[in-house]
């Protein structure tokens, strides 16, 4: 998002925010996901504590539906003309994004929305979400914030005992995306709410009972594979699918070590199946079918994720500037994409195509840089790892200048996840690192 300078609406000091008025998905492939959760243009206030989301005008285009959609906030307070000059600058910026291929009539007809919510649920219903899908999520959100007004566990466990239809998978995905939006935002009480509220629902819920049970048998899995450690072969793969307890394990177990599920592990498997008699071979023949369909799903899920990822390449590819098109599009990197983008370096080197070697380059560059680890976290470990609090003061005097902003924010979300693991020592070494912090830097601030 563009940094900007504006008014705190509370103390009307300025201060600089992160304010986003366009959100084009032919650009920026996250747009929809930042407007659908609200992360977007919440400012907090240095000087006053203000925290709130600014109004502003927004332009929202989705190219592949052609869809342009524009809010202009009442409490923005903009005369009519400086809102057609700001929502015609944004329109003109959207069509300059697009090819000239592209550029339709849509275009020249932004569909104007009343209020936000309105322009959200233009949104879902290009996605096929009706009004009434709409209605259930806002019901769900409402349940969300009733529960995180409930303090007493036992009420929780009564108000989600009554409502434990509404609490199914769509639910906890709310659930994540507002823990996500909490933490973006800087927000970090309410971050640690919900988390604390996500595991209070967990063992008292149809849908969290099943996540808990999916999430053992995951565990389980790995701890199988690592115990068997460099003795892994097809023989030793089919003796753990046998003697899993359940198909959750066994969906599991082959998602984690799809490779070794191959020709020659179905005939050990069939060998198997002619030895054996009566349930014993029943048993084993069923598990085979079940494997081939399960193998299948996996590979079509796979496949198909691998060809968008080579489209995404080719798009970018295609693109005037691939450094901004890259950053753009980071959140949808991974490994599969990683893979196809070497191998295509590979291949033009082989055939000594220059221009898509420095592209090609150029974007592996992009992607290595954004999964470094912030330079933040090296400090964070060094704090956790010091004894006591003279010497976390003496780091923190060596490292001043680094106890920044985004340096506070990071430890913060340190915080939020070591409260929410099972690791007591780890959350109260955080809780003290960060205690001190605070104290440095309003010293800090103080002295200057």
């Amino acid at each position: 998002m563009p940094k900007t300078n504006i008014n705190c609406p509370n103390c009307h000091r300025s201060i600089v925010a992160d304010i986003d008025r366009l959100f084009d998905l032919g650009t920026d492939p996250t747009a929809k996901q930042r407007l659908l959760t609200g992360a977007f243009n919440v400012v907090l206030c240095s000087y006053c504590g203000y925290q709130g989301q600014i109004a502003t005008p927004i332009v929202y285009h989705n190219p592949e539906k052609e869809q342009l959609l524009t809010f202009v906030p009442p409490e923005a307070g903009l005369p009519h003309d400086e809102q057609e000059r700001v929502i015609g600058s944004m329109v003109i910026q959207v069509t300059n994004n697009l090819p000239q291929d592209k550029r339709k009539g849509y275009l020249l007809r932004p569909q104007a929305t009343l209020t936000l919510q309105g322009l959200v649920e233009r949104v879902l219903e290009a996605d096929g979400i009706t009004k009434e899908m709409i209605q259930a999520q806002q019901e769900k959100f409402q349940l969300i914030q009733r529960l995180l007004e409930t303090t007493d566990e036992k009420e929780i466990g009564e108000v989600a005992k009554n409502e434990d239809t509404k609490i199914d998978a769509e639910f906890f995905i709310l659930l994540q995306r507002l823990t996500g939006a909490s933490i973006q935002s800087g927000d970090q009480e309410t971050a640690r709410k919900l988390e604390q509220l996500r595991e209070s629902l967990l063992p008292v819920t149809t849908f969290g009972r099943e996540i808990q049970s999916q999430t053992q048998e995951m565990e389980a899995a790995v701890a199988d594979l690592q115990a068997a450690g460099e003795e892994l072969d097809r023989e030793t793969m089919l003796d753990l699918i046998i003697k899993a307890p359940n198909d959750t394990r066994i969906r599991a177990l082959v998602s984690l070590a799809r490779p070794i599920i191959d020709y020659p592990f179905f005939q050990m498997l069939s060998e198997r199946i002619d030895r054996a008699r009566g349930d014993g071979r029943t048993r084993l023949v069923e598990l085979r079918s079940d494997l081939l369909d399960l193998t299948e799903e996996i590979d079509r899920q796979v496949a198909a994720h691998v060809q968008e990822q080579k489209s995404l390449i080719n798009k970018i590819l295609q693109e005037t500037d691939v450094k901004n098109a890259m950053q753009n599009y980071l959140p949808a990197v991974d490994e599969y994409f990683i893979r196809e983008l070497e191998q295509r370096l590979e291949d033009a080197r082989k055939q000594g195509d220059l221009e898509q070697i420095v592209k090609l380059q150029d974007m592996i560059d992009i992607v290595e840089e954004a999964s470094a680890p912030p330079p933040e976290l090296a400090l964070i470990e060094e704090l956790l790892q010091a004894s006591d609090d003279q010497s976390r003061r003496e780091i923190l005097d060596v490292h001043q200048e680094e106890i920044t902003p985004e340096f506070a924010n990071a430890l913060s979300n340190i915080v939020v996840q070591a409260q929410s693991s099972e690791d007591n020592k780890l959350a109260e070494r955080a809780l003290a690192v960060n205690r001190q912090v605070l104290r440095f830097s309003m010293k800090k601030n103080i002295i200057k």
